[in-house]
């Protein structure tokens, strides 16, 4: 994932202390109810798209706006799937930052997937009984996006 500008400019006074930092993560399916994944330029690994929002973004925008300029899908939110607290990810730079994680239910309206800049190496859509090699996240968002389920969170408020 690309950092953001803001992003760049609190670091520049921060330092690598832990951000505190919204991200949202679209679980995208078309009318085969396939999902749509990338393969990340970063560690190469299959993925559900996701992103950070811009400064006074709402989330579900971001995730429509990450869709899109990451695979050229248009797509619109249908509800959230999941609300999650992540634990704090310590980046090869020394960078610390933790992510509370808003996962939304998309469908697909328009466009074709494609690769469509450089924080992928592949895009497609792909059975949910045939899915690649996806890390416990990916796995854990599509099944609470499948599911009719309320609004997953941790009740224990621990991370």
């Amino acid at each position: 994932m690309a950092t953001p500008d803001f992003i760049r400019d609190l670091r520049a006074s921060a330092g690598h202390q832990l951000l505190w930092l919204p991200g949202v993560t679209a679980v995208v399916f078309d009318d085969e109810g396939r999902v749509l994944l990338n393969r990340r330029s970063d560690n190469r690994r299959w993925s559900l798209i996701g992103g950070i929002p811009e400064p006074g973004e709402q989330p579900a925008a971001c995730a429509v706006r990450e869709v899109e300029e990451e695979t050229a899908v248009r797509c619109v939110v249908e509800r959230v799937a999941l609300v999650e607290a992540l634990n704090p990810v310590t980046y090869e730079n020394g960078d610390v930052c933790q992510y509370m994680d808003i996962t939304f239910r998309c469908r697909a309206v328009g466009g074709e997937a494609r690769v469509n800049d450089d924080e992928s190496l592949d895009v497609g859509w792909f059975a949910v009984d045939a899915l690649p090699d996806l890390r416990d996240f990916g796995q854990d968002r599509v099944k609470h996006a499948l599911s009719d389920a309320p609004t997953w969170f941790d009740p224990t408020g621990s991370v």
